[in-house]
């Protein structure tokens, strides 16, 4: 691989191979000093043009781990602002003798469409396109799953919430998919349900009380009001009243279900503080495990 864009265009291979890296590099954490020198003397820019905090911070500490040198743009205040184009900014940072950049935009296609462009040899690493993808965060998704579930095959896997406008949703169904689970169901109301779903092999519901029914793991995901045109809910309270993860739904699960959310929760809409704080939550390793997945995917890409 020279970039990572998408996980639907991966193989079981490539996404097992992602996985394997991301499950040796688990032990940095443990040492007294958390490197590997696999990336010293590489640059590594972090070009963010959305908010973000998870994300970006696990990207830079992964490089800092990997040794490398990274580069934090605050688009707020670059030249973009007063009317630079994103191709522009890429020139002017290539010339700097970057090494790889790490790109989250509002755009779908901004990622790959850096890549049309870019030198050879340099890298780019979707953090998140418009609606489009998110892969590291589903590769961080299916890492936590397969810690604490071992195979993927027998399992049942329930994505609740606002599937319309999110990139991660889309990024883990391919992967689910390419990794061989079970069942894969998405559970949201008509307004947040893409139309045609079911072609990415999905079952589609709109009642979550039936949609967890002994499914292995829920993922939650955020309401994004800001993507939101128009009134596609009533309210956030009618929301949660209808689609929350409480813990009488949460028992309508399998009994070891797993629960997560990408993040940022928004507790008392997508779910419960009990449910989210609760023993069957793993969303804490999710953000832990981010680290290890992205060192995984920024050293496969150089050739490590």
């Amino acid at each position: 691989m020279q970039h990572f864009l998408t996980t639907e265009s991966l193989d079981r291979d490539q996404l097992i191979a992602i996985l394997d890296t991301a499950e040796s590099f688990t032990s940095v954490d443990g040492r007294n000093i958390k490197k590997v020198p696999l990336l010293r003397g590489k640059t590594i820019v972090n070009l963010f043009f959305e908010a973000s905090t998870r994300t970006r911070t696990t990207f830079e500490l992964a490089a800092k781990r990997l040794s490398a040198d990274v580069l934090n743009i605050n688009v707020n205040s670059s030249a973009t602002v007063k009317g630079e184009s994103l191709l522009d900014t890429l020139r002017n940072l290539e010339a700097m003798h970057i090494d790889m950049f790490i790109i989250r935009h509002h755009n779908s296609g901004a990622a790959e469409f850096l890549t049309q462009h870019i030198s050879p040899g340099i890298s780019v690493i979707n953090a998140g396109d418009g609606r489009h993808a998110h892969p590291t965060q589903a590769m961080l998704d299916m890492f936590t799953i397969r810690r604490v579930k071992g195979e993927f095959a027998n399992l049942r896997v329930a994505i609740v919430g606002d599937l319309l406008h999110s990139r991660v949703a889309r990024s883990q169904i391919h992967a689910l998919r390419t990794l061989g689970a079970k069942e894969i169901r998405v559970i949201a109301p008509r307004t947040l349900l893409p139309s045609h779903i079911e072609d990415l092999g999905v079952v589609a519901y709109q009642n979550i009380e039936r949609g967890i029914k002994n499914v292995d793991v829920i993922i939650m995901l955020r309401l994004q009001k800001e993507r939101m045109q128009g009134a596609l809910l009533p309210s956030q309270h009618e929301y949660y009243h209808l689609f929350g993860l409480t813990r009488d739904r949460l028992a309508m699960a399998a009994a070891d279900a797993m629960v997560m959310h990408p993040g940022p929760i928004n507790r008392g809409v997508e779910i419960s503080s009990a449910v989210a704080d609760g023993e069957q939550s793993v969303i804490l390793q999710q953000v832990s495990y981010g680290i290890a997945v992205r060192m995984a995917i920024m050293s496969m890409l150089a050739g490590n």
